[in-house]
């Protein structure tokens, strides 16, 4: 899966935006400054693909559990956050855009009830 596609799908999402909050290589999503992808777009253009997304603790395990290709990130919470190694190929892309999805929503529930309805009012 190519970064663009990504990109393209977490821009399509409610309120989602893009940046680079960390240095000049991490691209950053987020809906309302909270974020839900990390993407280091150096290891895109070695060919080791990989993106970061957040994700139920219980989920979390299971998808570590059942792929290799996903496992505990380096920087973040390793009980929300898995690294999806995308390059590996083990992943298919359909998966890969649910747990896209599915990072965007754990944010979205884990906002105050202030922030969800000023998102749903956009």
């Amino acid at each position: 899966m190519h970064i663009d596609q990504i990109r393209d799908h977490c821009l399509s999402k409610k309120a989602a935006t893009e940046s680079f909050p960390f240095d000049e290589n991490t691209l950053v999503f987020k809906v309302m400054n909270k974020m839900f992808l990390m993407a280091p777009l150096d290891k895109f253009e070695k060919g080791e693909a990989a993106i970061t997304v957040k994700c139920d603790p219980e989920y979390t395990e299971e998808l570590r559990d059942s792929y290799e290709s996903v496992y505990a990130g380096p920087y973040v919470s390793n009980k929300h956050w898995n690294t999806l190694a995308i390059h590996k190929n083990e992943l298919p892309p359909k998966l890969i855009l649910e747990l896209i999805d599915h990072s965007y929503d754990m944010v979205v529930k884990g906002m105050t009830k202030k922030l969800r309805e000023e998102l749903n009012n956009l």
